[in-house]
């Protein structure tokens, strides 16, 4: 099939896909993501792999695009599946123990 990836044009086979990622290790995955077998791979990395240019020639989105047309399993991250802004210890403390904390304050320190 034809995709236009980069303003050049590829043609991509599902095999040709999955022989190209074969033994190629999958990065931690941030954003958007591709199923590739029982892996997921970040889509700019399935994209370098496939285009052999750099990651900044393209976009996750056109990566997406062409990945489902020949029928893999695309994934945007979420808001709702995006991780959780970290806590510091006391706000996680107080969070867990259902005391509200305002910034900037401790939640002792009317406490003499």
């Amino acid at each position: 099939m034809r995709c236009v990836i980069a303003r050049f044009p590829f043609d991509l086979t599902k095999s040709g896909v999955l022989d190209s990622m074969k033994g190629v290790k999958p990065e931690a995955v941030a954003g958007p993501s591709v199923i590739i077998g029982r892996r997921a791979y970040p889509a700019k990395q399935v994209g370098q792999v496939i285009t052999r240019q750099d990651r900044r020639d393209f976009s996750a989105d056109e990566v997406l695009r062409a990945m489902t047309k020949l029928g893999f399993t695309c994934r945007t991250l979420s808001r709702a599946t995006a991780p959780a802004r970290a806590l510091d210890p006391l706000r996680h403390a107080s969070a867990l123990l259902g005391a509200p904390c305002r910034p900037g304050r401790h939640p002792r320190a009317d406490v003499s």
